[in-house]
């Protein structure tokens, strides 16, 4: 059978679609996957174990650094170079250690990468969903983005609409009203250890 180029190209272009889902999903299997390691150590593993064999699947899934500086908005440019530092560091820290609480008990909870993705801009979101064995599941939209190193989450929606990054833009703002990010770097310090204790 004869193929028009008009045919073939847009066979291409849907091949090369699909490769980008892929592509853009896969950090996303990889940190559904360490959830659910995590959910099966549990809690009778020690916390800083559980921080660190998830750290790499957060590293590999979330763009911190982007995320962060949309937190913190305008204000990221007047933080000294110093501080910017720190608050990465806190922010990461803290990162890590709400999801490993937040996921750590075996107790039937499933997590499921969704099949159906979309696209807007150059962004493609992908979608999750937490499905206790009890009550209505979570949705987890993942805002993934190509960056040099790959695809990464810029953001997370949750039950499709809910912008992470908004909720933490207005959660840091009070804490950076002066000019300093050292206020919010102790907050997110003290919530990573208070985390660390449950």
């Amino acid at each position: 059978m004869r193929v028009s180029r008009r045919a073939a190209v847009l066979l291409l272009l849907a091949a090369g679609a699909a490769r980008a889902d892929e592509a853009a999903a896969a950090p996303v299997r990889a940190m559904l996957t360490g959830l659910a390691a995590g959910m099966k150590a549990g809690q009778a593993t020690p916390f800083a174990t559980r921080v660190a064999a998830l750290r790499p699947a957060v590293w590999g899934c979330f763009d911190l650094a982007a995320i962060l500086q949309a937190a913190v908005g305008p204000r990221w440019a007047g933080l000294s170079t110093a501080q910017k530092s720190d608050l990465a560091a806190a922010f990461e820290a803290f990162t890590v250690a709400t999801w490993v609480a937040n996921f750590n008990a075996d107790d039937g909870t499933r997590l499921e990468l969704l099949a159906e993705q979309r696209v807007v801009g150059e962004d493609v979101v992908v979608g999750t969903r937490v499905v206790p064995p009890s009550g209505d599941p979570t949705r987890l939209d993942y805002v993934m983005r190509k960056t040099p190193e790959g695809w990464r989450a810029v953001d997370m929606l949750v039950d499709g609409s809910i912008s992470r990054v908004a909720v933490q833009r207005s959660d840091f703002r009070a804490l950076l009203k002066e000019g300093s990010a050292t206020p919010l770097i102790a907050m997110l310090q003290d919530k990573a250890a208070e985390l660390a204790r449950q």
